[in-house]
């Protein structure tokens, strides 16, 4: 009986003799196997926080969104599509947003290319302005800025000095104290983008582009702003998502003729208590939020090879 159980426990030697040998792809393939399973249990919490904090939130809002009395019913976008205050509402955010970007853009875009060209003290100074406002809290800003812009303001009493304004002229609650508020809140997120792409560019290719005939206009033109040009894209998305969202620089410093989509939501949500509506309103501006993401994420698709590489001064 015991030569029977070792006869049992012993490898079979012809097993072992027609197993084929492991080649090289094969212990290649197993060890990517091994690494795509570590990066998965890595990536396991990240990814649960993902579906917790934003798959599962946008789901519930989706659903919210088709609740009625009736139950599920379209009823609450017809609502929204059929009453002009939403179409007037929607046209102001994405106006006063796009307005804000491209000044955002356009007032940071030198700050950003002094930053990128200057070197040490005078380099890191700019980058401390620009990161210093987000020491402060960000209310504390926006009354400050209320403060400043009160008729009793230290602003207004100097406008009113240099008669560029008069005393009846009011610089609250109104679209330009939104306008003015937000581009100071947005400013250092077009800024950062924009220094960080200019700082990676090879300024030798603006050089050689004039050794070859181009004006400093042209070269700049040509040669440096498509080069930075995943940093401009940064810049604008940085801005103009969170500008379509800002609620609480509209409710502070904005009167009735500034409330943008946010403020509609809060409304529907804290004083009509209609959160289907409000949820309404929300996922439409969920989806315009998601379109231009979407739009520059397939145009940076669709680039060449060769439009990467010269983005990355190469």
């Amino acid at each position: 009986m015991s030569n029977a159980y070792l006869a049992k426990s012993m490898p079979d030697s012809s097993d072992q003799q027609h197993q084929p040998p492991m080649t090289s792809e094969d212990a290649l393939a197993r060890e990517e196997r091994k690494e795509h399973t570590s990066m998965l249990l890595l990536l396991t919490p990240a990814l649960v926080m993902v579906v917790v904090l934003l798959i599962m939130p946008l789901c519930w809002l989706a659903f919210q969104s088709v609740q009625t009395e009736e139950g599920f019913s379209l009823a609450n976008y017809i609502r929204i599509f059929q009453e002009s205050i939403y179409w007037d509402t929607f046209a102001l955010t994405f106006k006063i947003s796009f307005l804000v970007t491209i000044l955002s853009i356009v007032m940071g875009f030198p700050i950003a290319y002094a930053a990128s060209r200057l070197q040490g003290f005078w380099a890191n100074l700019i980058l401390i302005c620009v990161i210093l406002p987000f020491w402060t809290s960000f209310l504390v800003r926006i009354f400050a800025w209320k403060v400043l812009l009160h008729p009793e303001g230290l602003l207004k009493q100097l406008l009113v000095f240099l008669h560029l304004c008069t005393p009846d002229t009011s610089l609250l609650y109104n679209t330009f104290a939104v306008l003015l508020v937000m581009v100071y809140t947005e400013l250092p997120f077009a800024i950062l983008p924009i220094y960080a792409a200019s700082e990676k560019f090879d300024f030798r290719l603006i050089e050689a582009a004039k050794d070859l005939g181009a004006t400093s206009f042209r070269a700049f033109r040509a040669v440096f702003l498509p080069g930075i040009r995943v940093g401009l894209l940064t810049a604008f998305l940085m801005v103009f998502i969170p500008s379509l969202g800002s609620y609480v620089i509209p409710d502070i410093v904005g009167g009735p003729t500034s409330e943008m989509i946010g403020n509609k939501i809060a409304q529907r949500t804290f004083v009509d208590r209609n959160l289907p509506h409000a949820a309404g309103l929300s996922a439409l501006l969920t989806l315009a939020v998601l379109i231009p993401m979407i739009t520059i994420t397939t145009l940076r698709r669709k680039e060449s090879p060769k439009d990467a590489l010269r983005e990355e001064g190469v």
